[in-house]
């Protein structure tokens, strides 16, 4: 959904006090709902963005982009090295169409 925030006379309002207040109106778990992509309009005084709100945090956890958990402190971040991280990404350079997501190696002719 989109959502419209008036907030006169302050910079603007944090994304946690979105969230607390949209629990409160809709009667949702605090981690079932995401906000992101807010504007703050020129001026001030009002904001725009978006917000998704699950079920539960099952549901999120299914259906949410793993960034966007990870900004929520719900997921966790992979601990490889830049150059391993580095390595993988040329290795699949060479590899083609879906066995890129399998990260198979090529077979040798």
């Amino acid at each position: 959904m989109i959502i419209d925030v008036i907030h006169p006379g302050s910079a603007g309002v944090s994304k946690k006090d979105i969230r607390e207040k949209l629990s409160k109106m809709y009667k949702a778990d605090v981690e079932a709902i995401f906000v992101f992509g807010f504007k703050i309009l020129f001026g001030g005084g009002r904001s725009t963005g978006f917000a998704l709100i699950y079920d539960n945090k099952d549901a999120a956890l299914k259906l949410e982009p793993k960034f966007r958990l990870l900004r929520h402190g719900i997921g966790e971040a992979q601990k490889t090295s830049r150059k391993q991280r580095k390595e993988k990404k040329n290795r699949l350079k060479k590899l083609r169409g879906t066995t890129k997501t399998k990260g198979v190696k090529k077979a040798k002719e």
